[in-house]
């Protein structure tokens, strides 16, 4: 492995991306989008609800508004991140396959599309955490802001997994669409967990870990260890499986 060519990579990348001029207007405007709405359409009536990830029966009375900005802010992160992910696998396939028969090898191309995201997927996370503080002030800032990259980590891991495992695009969108929809979306939010029926389904999707640190974070002083872990090893495990199918593509190809 060179570093140098990683570094090439690494640039050819950037570059990509930073032609799509629209791309890059999107990752910031649709989040202000989604807030925007959230903040027209929610009122400031105090719900109770029961913190999932912590054992004893710990409840908070939290503003609605409050609440589902940080869910609609961890589900414009997670969307971004693994659409983002996904072209990233995908897009340029045919010239990864010329520079691996040119004397490149997989895991410096891998590498190099994983630092470009991982540093997308930071700015991201930060600018959308950090526009929470227009509409109010979290307990614990940096746990949110820490909750939003990790949620990015795992949606990011799992839009690589997809983008590994399917050549179309359009079939990609919808499994992504249609999991974050489902996921972070709709029932991690604690107004509809804590009516839920098999609360163990819920648990086991990829944004429990990183939206329960999140809001644990913003409203609580309880300690986020287990949440942080568990978003790791979640996106981890994402992470190795996509990069083993794109390995296994690769390799087919020479």
């Amino acid at each position: 492995m060179q570093l140098n060519r990683i570094q090439i990579s690494f640039m050819m990348t950037v570059k990509d991306l930073l032609r799509r001029k629209i791309v890059l207007i999107l990752l910031f405007v649709i989040p202000t989008v989604f807030y925007t709405v959230t903040r027209l359409t929610n009122g400031l009536k105090e719900i109770p609800f029961r913190l999932a990830s912590i054992a004893e029966e710990t409840f908070l009375t939290i503003p609605e508004r409050h609440v589902a900005l940080i869910f609609i802010g961890l589900a414009s992160v997670g969307i971004l991140s693994s659409f983002l992910s996904m072209n990233l696998i995908q897009r340029n396939i045919d010239a990864n396959r010329r520079l691996i028969v040119c004397g490149y090898r997989t895991t410096e191309l891998a590498l190099s599309k994983l630092f470009v995201l991982f540093a997308v997927i930071l700015v991201i996370g930060i600018y959308v955490a950090s526009m929470l503080l227009v509409f109010f002030e979290p307990l614990h800032f940096w746990g949110v802001i820490l909750g939003f990259i990790l949620i990015g980590y795992v949606y990011g891991s799992y839009g690589l997994f997809v983008g590994a495992i399917l050549k179309g695009e359009l079939e990609g969108i919808l499994m992504i669409t249609l999991l974050a929809n489902i996921d972070v979306g709709w029932l991690q939010n604690p107004v509809y967990f804590a009516d839920a029926l098999n609360k163990s389904i819920i648990k086991g999707l990829p944004a429990f870990f990183p939206s329960q640190l999140s809001i644990i974070s913003a409203f609580s002083d309880h300690a986020i260890l287990n949440p942080l872990l568990g978003s790791i090893i979640y996106g981890t495990v994402f992470l190795m499986l996509s990069l083993f199918i794109y390995w296994l593509k690769m390799k087919k190809s020479n």
